[in-house]
Protein backbone atom coordinates (compact mmCIF):
# COMPACT_ATOMS: atom_id res chain seq x y z
CA UNK A 1 0.00 0.00 0.00
CA UNK A 2 1.51 3.51 -0.89
CA UNK A 3 0.93 6.59 0.84
CA UNK A 4 0.03 9.57 -1.80
CA UNK A 5 0.80 12.26 0.57
CA UNK A 6 4.61 10.71 1.01
CA UNK A 7 5.11 8.05 -1.53
CA UNK A 8 6.50 6.19 1.24
CA UNK A 9 5.79 2.51 1.25
CA UNK A 10 3.69 1.13 4.12
CA UNK A 11 3.25 -2.67 4.99
CA UNK A 12 -0.27 -3.85 5.15
CA UNK A 13 -0.17 -7.16 7.69
CA UNK A 14 -2.59 -10.17 7.53
CA UNK A 15 -4.77 -11.00 10.22
CA UNK A 16 -5.49 -14.03 10.11
CA UNK A 17 -8.39 -16.20 11.79
CA UNK A 18 -7.77 -18.08 14.94
CA UNK A 19 -8.21 -20.87 13.07
CA UNK A 20 -5.66 -20.12 10.95
CA UNK A 21 -3.40 -19.30 13.68
CA UNK A 22 -1.63 -21.89 14.99
CA UNK A 23 0.53 -22.22 17.65
CA UNK A 24 4.81 -23.55 17.47
CA UNK A 25 3.55 -27.09 17.86
CA UNK A 26 0.80 -26.86 15.43
CA UNK A 27 -1.86 -26.72 17.61
CA UNK A 28 -4.97 -24.22 16.67
CA UNK A 29 -4.83 -21.40 19.11
CA UNK A 30 -8.68 -20.92 18.75
CA UNK A 31 -10.27 -17.68 20.86
CA UNK A 32 -6.68 -17.26 22.34
CA UNK A 33 -6.02 -16.17 19.12
CA UNK A 34 -8.11 -13.31 19.38
CA UNK A 35 -6.56 -11.68 22.64
CA UNK A 36 -3.95 -9.50 22.70
CA UNK A 37 -2.67 -10.41 26.09
CA UNK A 38 -2.43 -13.96 25.08
CA UNK A 39 -0.05 -12.99 21.85
CA UNK A 40 1.88 -10.68 23.96
CA UNK A 41 2.65 -13.26 26.41
CA UNK A 42 4.00 -15.88 23.96
CA UNK A 43 6.44 -13.72 23.07
CA UNK A 44 7.13 -12.10 26.08
CA UNK A 45 7.87 -15.96 27.21
CA UNK A 46 10.05 -17.21 24.44
CA UNK A 47 12.08 -13.77 24.77
CA UNK A 48 12.29 -13.93 28.83
CA UNK A 49 13.90 -18.06 28.43
CA UNK A 50 16.50 -16.91 25.80
CA UNK A 51 17.74 -14.13 27.77
CA UNK A 52 17.83 -15.89 31.05
CA UNK A 53 19.79 -18.70 28.52
CA UNK A 54 21.88 -16.39 26.98
CA UNK A 55 22.60 -14.01 30.74
CA UNK A 56 22.85 -17.14 32.75
CA UNK A 57 26.09 -16.57 33.19
CA UNK A 58 25.75 -13.48 35.38
CA UNK A 59 23.29 -15.44 37.65
CA UNK A 60 20.95 -12.87 37.68
CA UNK A 61 16.79 -13.11 38.81
CA UNK A 62 13.88 -11.77 37.69
CA UNK A 63 13.54 -8.32 37.79
CA UNK A 64 17.23 -7.09 38.25
CA UNK A 65 18.13 -6.32 35.12
CA UNK A 66 14.64 -4.15 34.65
CA UNK A 67 15.67 -2.72 37.73
CA UNK A 68 19.07 -2.04 37.02
CA UNK A 69 18.32 -0.66 33.62
CA UNK A 70 15.54 1.78 35.35
CA UNK A 71 17.99 3.12 38.07
CA UNK A 72 20.37 4.14 35.71
CA UNK A 73 18.10 6.16 33.56
CA UNK A 74 16.52 7.71 36.94
CA UNK A 75 19.22 8.49 39.11
CA UNK A 76 17.60 9.16 42.54
CA UNK A 77 14.85 6.88 42.01
CA UNK A 78 13.18 5.85 45.13
CA UNK A 79 12.28 2.22 46.13
CA UNK A 80 8.94 2.90 45.96
CA UNK A 81 9.02 4.56 42.75
CA UNK A 82 11.08 1.54 41.40
CA UNK A 83 8.80 -1.05 42.84
CA UNK A 84 5.41 0.59 40.69
CA UNK A 85 7.60 0.76 37.50
CA UNK A 86 8.45 -2.37 37.30
CA UNK A 87 5.39 -3.74 38.93
CA UNK A 88 6.95 -5.80 41.79
CA UNK A 89 6.30 -6.16 45.27
CA UNK A 90 7.65 -3.48 47.55
CA UNK A 91 9.21 -6.56 49.65
CA UNK A 92 10.58 -8.11 46.58
CA UNK A 93 11.85 -4.57 45.62
CA UNK A 94 13.55 -4.65 48.97
CA UNK A 95 15.19 -8.06 47.55
CA UNK A 96 16.38 -7.03 44.77
CA UNK A 97 18.20 -3.44 45.44
CA UNK A 98 19.49 -5.86 48.21
CA UNK A 99 21.61 -8.11 45.52
CA UNK A 100 22.33 -5.20 43.57
CA UNK A 101 23.86 -3.42 46.31
CA UNK A 102 25.37 -6.81 46.99
CA UNK A 103 26.97 -7.41 43.58
CA UNK A 104 28.28 -3.92 43.96
CA UNK A 105 25.99 -2.62 40.77
CA UNK A 106 24.04 0.12 42.56
CA UNK A 107 24.08 2.02 45.90
CA UNK A 108 20.93 3.20 48.39
CA UNK A 109 21.24 6.03 49.85
CA UNK A 110 18.73 8.45 52.15
CA UNK A 111 17.67 10.86 49.88
CA UNK A 112 18.56 14.37 50.60
CA UNK A 113 15.64 15.75 49.33
CA UNK A 114 13.50 13.26 51.88
CA UNK A 115 15.28 11.76 54.57
CA UNK A 116 12.32 9.39 54.81
CA UNK A 117 13.25 7.87 51.30
CA UNK A 118 16.22 5.78 49.79
CA UNK A 119 17.85 7.03 46.63
CA UNK A 120 19.39 4.62 44.07
CA UNK A 121 22.05 4.94 42.01
CA UNK A 122 23.87 2.85 39.48
CA UNK A 123 28.15 1.78 40.24
CA UNK A 124 30.46 1.69 37.76
CA UNK A 125 30.59 -1.81 37.64
CA UNK A 126 26.52 -2.16 37.52
CA UNK A 127 26.99 -0.03 34.57
CA UNK A 128 29.83 -2.07 32.63
CA UNK A 129 26.54 -5.50 33.59
CA UNK A 130 24.47 -3.59 32.15
CA UNK A 131 26.17 -2.43 28.79
CA UNK A 132 26.88 -6.16 28.78
CA UNK A 133 23.24 -7.31 29.52
CA UNK A 134 22.12 -4.65 26.78
CA UNK A 135 24.39 -6.44 23.97
CA UNK A 136 22.72 -9.95 25.14
CA UNK A 137 19.41 -8.37 24.95
CA UNK A 138 19.78 -7.03 21.82
CA UNK A 139 20.83 -10.04 20.52
CA UNK A 140 17.79 -12.21 21.68
CA UNK A 141 15.54 -9.28 19.95
CA UNK A 142 17.17 -8.98 16.71
CA UNK A 143 15.31 -11.99 15.34
CA UNK A 144 12.00 -11.41 16.50
CA UNK A 145 12.64 -6.92 15.74
CA UNK A 146 13.45 -7.81 11.95
CA UNK A 147 9.94 -9.29 11.51
CA UNK A 148 8.75 -5.44 11.67
CA UNK A 149 10.05 -3.02 9.15
CA UNK A 150 12.04 0.21 9.88
CA UNK A 151 8.41 2.05 9.35
CA UNK A 152 6.27 -0.51 12.08
CA UNK A 153 8.84 -0.27 14.21
CA UNK A 154 7.48 3.28 16.25
CA UNK A 155 4.13 2.40 15.39
CA UNK A 156 4.76 -0.97 16.92
CA UNK A 157 5.94 0.75 19.79
CA UNK A 158 3.43 3.74 19.84
CA UNK A 159 1.02 1.44 20.23
CA UNK A 160 1.97 -0.75 23.28
CA UNK A 161 2.93 2.29 24.88
CA UNK A 162 -0.67 3.09 24.78
CA UNK A 163 -1.61 -0.24 25.69
CA UNK A 164 0.57 0.17 28.77
CA UNK A 165 -1.00 3.50 29.38
CA UNK A 166 -4.94 2.22 29.65
CA UNK A 167 -2.92 0.47 33.41
CA UNK A 168 -1.57 3.87 34.31
CA UNK A 169 -4.16 7.28 33.77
Amino acid sequence: MTNGDKGTHVTQLRSKSPDEDTAESGLKLGRLGDYVGFRMRRVQNQLSADFAAASAHYGIRAGLFSSLALIEANPGLSQQELSSTVGLDKSITVQIVDELEKRGWAKRERSTVDRRRHALTILPEGKKTLDDLFNIMKGVEAEVLAQLSPEERPIFDAALDRMYAVFHR
